[in-house]
């Protein structure tokens, strides 16, 4: 894997100046990390890539080629840094022109000959060359055929570098149109440039003079030497004493020079020592060296120079450099164990664990450092998810949490919505119902909250890190990102292999320790005794609510993401998701059972304000309730790519069926409670919060005037909306969020729903037919009446009157609270009074003709008046009773009869009017 390195920097060139070819050594910082690394090197603008010899580091050879530019910058660029840049420039020197007539006291390479006239070089024979002007004037090109030159002068050639050269055909090729005067300068010209040819061979003889003297010297030795060879001999005695004396002189120079030749032997000694001294200066140094390249963290010079080191004194015999070289392994030996230090430190960055990696390796550390990298950093890791939970264990029993998490958290990869959810809440519900609950949780979150977010973005930034020293560890890649180090990368992949399973078994204990700190924190019931004491330690005052819960889910599944981008095994991460299933459950669980408790505190909120339909605003506040806690479970109940569904265990369908069921029957019994409630139990204190609402006191004083039996209208209202619609409604939206046994949930509810519809009817029914029904009889036989012996009739009478008003009440009382209601009611207490008017007739035992035609009268003019809420229960009563009573016989009675019947509905007319509204539909009691 590639590190980021700083851009190469020239700091220094040596020499800084030059001409092309020449030379050069490049000393800077970060030139490349091997010759691979090393992709340009251009100086003056010129790229000498080509020549270019890496050493090390901070230092790179080269040869400068020909650049169009004097003076420029050094440029190198490398693979791992990119462009870099120059802190010094180099001068680049042109060579000479040397003409080919002028004389040099160097060699000059004649295949690439500079050539004056057109002041550039060509690789040409020099016999192809012809010089400048000679002349020195102008040239004037003539207009004569060039065959007419070589016919006038055969075999001969203009070019006067020709052993054929004609001054006459040159002339007339170059001058035809020359003037004399212009001839005559050109003279001048040539013995100008002869002069100058012969000054310039003279001073070149002065420049060489020492050289003639010596090989003078030279040439009369060797002469002299000759003669004296070829002359007399020398006789044998004088042989002799030349010999002695020859030996005496030696000897009187010996004892003359003895002192002087013991100095010198001395200071060949003392240059010798000093020779060897300047010759291994670089291991006399070393240690020096390495204790100040460590101070200045220099690492990679003291590696580069250990290795030189060994490479050239590892196996010296020579007592002096085993010495030095015991020194330097002594301080190299230091280096290790401090390098170990530093990987082993922590907290440290990936990049400084490589470095010190390679470092222990290129010093051939013992052991295995980079696994030992591995240990100490995973313990780190488990070392720092306690040490969170522990503080913050500390500071919820210690109330010390005296900030918002949002400082806590402090900056995060991920945006926290912490602060956003405390401002918002989960479940936006309206002022009627919301509770009277502090609002200081708004803004400051739940400790375990808090800590979960601490310790997912503790695990977040740490395991990537670690996972990927291990990735390194794996490839070899820790040792070398080339291939330059291939023997220690397969010792790297070896180890790798073998310690495979332990390293998994540490990315296991990380998950396991992530996983069981954070259900010790919101889920402790699912640890056991042993692990509750371990990865708990919580004070539980209250669970968490399903707004903080949604938003611990959302934390874990964003750090689940995180890891699952590391390529980290999905077996690994399964744990995860497990935590993250259960907190889905849970989330549902505790906001069912929160919706629950909210919608039995309903019941407070009622204001009993009835608008056109006969309704209050409890139906739309219980079906908004529980439309909120949907969509606030709408985030937990989405499963996320990976995750499985909430709803595949059986106990979790069972337990949220329940749950489900248990929030309609709340809403069902708070139905009940309002609607039974005595009038003295009526409480309105909730209604003085908004005070400035305009139907505040209309409100109170239209609830503190409803008598039981409005309330009971209004329940039933109520009830017949909730059954036609909310609870409708309510199922399409469990079935759309994925809830399993809808039907269950809306049978159960309903059925319960219409048995306290039932049961409130008939108490409606009781309250308002048994008066009615209880006054016909005492009305009947008012004034000591006898159906055997009465008048003749000449109307119906006030008892029937008197029924029929409070029937008309009891439509006025139903139609003001819903009109829709009013059949219902209506046809049942037409039932009631109908089947007691029947009994009261076939208890009669015997009727007189005037009996008769009275009770046939009365029976009429209440089955005629409430015609339209007439059942088959009510008109068989009706049946009964008239078939109780004799025939009418004659015309005469029928006639009066009817006669009487049209008065009462004359008389009545005003009172009868609700009786003739039409119904389209008759509701089923």
């Amino acid at each position: 894997m590639s590190r980021a390195r700083q851009p190469p920097l020239v700091t220094g060139i040596s020499p800084n100046e030059g001409a092309s070819w020449t030379k050069v050594t490049i000393r800077g910082e970060n030139l490349g990390t091997g010759p691979t690394d090393l992709l340009g090197l251009t100086i003056c603008g010129h790229n000498c890539l080509l020549t270019a010899e890496w050493m090390s580091a901070s230092k790179i050879v080269c040869r400068v080629g020909k650049a169009k530019n004097d003076k420029g910058d050094i440029i190198v660029t490398t693979k791992s840094g990119g462009k870099g840049t120059s802190t010094v420039s180099f001068k680049l020197l042109k060579h000479e022109k040397i003409g080919i007539l002028d004389q040099s006291a160097v060699w000059v390479d004649e295949m690439n000959y500079y050539d004056m006239r057109t002041d550039r070089n060509k690789g040409i024979p020099p016999l192809s060359l012809r010089p400048a002007n000679p002349l020195g004037i102008e040239i004037d090109k003539g207009k004569f055929p060039q065959k007419d030159l070589e016919s006038l002068f055969p075999g001969m050639s203009a070019d006067f570098t020709s052993e054929n050269f004609s001054a006459a055909w040159y002339l007339i090729e170059n001058h035809s149109t020359t003037s004399f005067d212009q001839l005559k300068t050109a003279v001048v010209n040539l013995k100008k440039q002869a002069n100058k040819k012969n000054e310039g061979s003279l001073a070149y003889v002065k420049g060489g003079l020492s050289t003639f003297f010596e090989a003078q010297d030279a040439l009369s030795a060797i002469h002299q030497k000759l003669e004296a060879d070829g002359t007399e001999k020398v006789e044998g005695s004088m042989t002799q004493k030349l010999e002695n004396v020859l030996n005496r002189a030696s000897n009187t120079a010996d004892t003359l020079f003895q002192e002087v030749l013991g100095r010198k032997d001395k200071a060949d000694s003392t240059r010798n020592a000093l020779n060897v001294l300047q010759r291994f200066k670089f291991l006399f140094n070393l240690p020096l060296n390495i204790e100040r390249n460590i101070q200045k963290g220099d690492y990679d010079v003291v590696i580069n120079d250990y290795e030189k080191a060994k490479s050239l004194f590892g196996k010296t015999e020579v007592q002096v450099f085993k010495k030095y070289y015991a020194e330097v392994e002594t301080r190299i030996e230091a280096l290790r164990e401090l390098l170990l230090d530093k990987l082993l430190e922590t907290p440290s960055t990936l990049h400084d664990q490589k470095r010190y990696i390679r470092y222990l390796s290129d010093l051939h550390a013992p052991g295995d450092p980079a696994w030992q990298c591995i240990g100490a950093q995973h313990q780190w890791i488990l070392h720092l998810m306690h040490n969170c939970k522990e503080s913050y264990v500390k500071e919820q029993k210690g109330n010390a949490l005296l900030h918002s998490p949002m400082l806590d958290l402090d900056s995060d990869v991920r945006p926290s919505p912490i602060g956003h959810l405390s401002q918002t809440a989960s479940l936006k519900r309206g002022s009627s119902f919301q509770s009277g609950r502090d609002d200081a949780w708004r803004y400051k979150a739940p400790q375990q909250v808090v800590f979960v977010e601490k310790l997912t973005k503790l695990v977040v930034s740490q395991l990537p890190n670690f996972w990927k020293l291990w990735v390194s560890y794996v490839n070899g890649s820790l040792f070398s990102e080339t291939a330059e180090k291939s023997g220690q990368m397969e010792r790297s992949k070896k180890n790798a292999r073998q310690r495979q399973n332990d390293f998994k078994k540490m990315i296991q204990e990380v998950m396991h320790s992530l996983v069981k700190l954070i259900r010790g924190a919101l889920l402790p019931f699912s640890l056991r005794e042993g692990e509750l004491r371990q990865y708990g330690g919580w004070e539980m005052k209250s669970e968490l609510s399903g707004q903080w819960l949604t938003h611990v889910i959302q934390t874990v599944r964003l750090s689940s993401e995180s890891l699952t981008a590391l390529e980290i095994p999905n077996d690994m991460l399964q744990i995860i998701q497990d935590l993250v299933l259960d907190l889905r459950v849970r989330c549902i669980i505790v906001t069912l059972q929160h919706t629950a408790e909210d919608i039995k505190r309903l019941a407070e909120k009622e204001d009993w304000v009835v608008d056109n339909e006969g309704l209050t605003s409890l139906p739309s506040q219980f079906e908004q309730c529980i439309i909120h806690s949907l969509q606030s479970l709408k985030a937990v109940l989405d499963c996320k790519p990976g995750e499985a569904s909430v709803f595949q265990q059986q106990k979790t369908q069972e337990d949220v069926c329940q749950l489900s069921i248990g929030i309609m029957q709340g809403f069902i019994d708070c139905l009940e409670q309002l609607s039974t409630k005595p009038d003295g139990d009526i409480d309105t204190s909730h209604l003085s919060v908004d005070v400035s609402s305009p139907d505040l006191f209309g409100s109170i004083h239209e609830e503190s005037s409803l008598s039981s039996e409005q309330r009971l209208l209004i329940a039933l209202s109520n009830c017949r909306y909730l059954e036609r619609h909310t609870f409708l409604n309510i199922a399409e939206h469990f079935e759309k969020h994925g809830f399993q046994g809808v039907d269950k949930i809306t049978q159960v509810s309903m059925e319960s729903l219409k048995e306290l519809d039932q049961r409130l009817f008939e108490m409606y029914i009781e309250f308002k037919a048994d008066p009615i029904v209880g006054s016909l009889e005492p009305g009947i036989y008012a004034g000591y009446f006898d159906w055997k012996d009465c008048l003749i009739p000449t109307g119906v009478r006030n008892y029937l009157k008197e029924a029929l008003v409070n029937i008309i009440a009891v439509h006025a009382e139903v139609f003001t609270i819903s009109k829709d209601l009013v059949p219902r009611v209506m046809s049942r207490v037409v039932e009631a009074v109908s089947e007691e008017l029947s009994r009261l007739m076939q208890c009669v035992s015997s009727f007189s003709k005037n009996g008769a035609l009275q009770a046939k009268l009365e029976i009429c003019a209440l089955r005629d008046t409430v015609a339209i809420y007439l059942t088959p229960e009510s008109k068989s009563s009706f049946k009964q009773a008239l078939e109780a009573l004799p025939q009418l016989s004659s015309g005469t009675d029928r006639k009066l009869l009817e006669e009487l019947l049209n008065k009462f509905k004359s008389s009545m007319h005003l009172q009868l009017t609700c009786f003739q509204a039409s119904s389209s539909a008759m509701m089923k009691t």
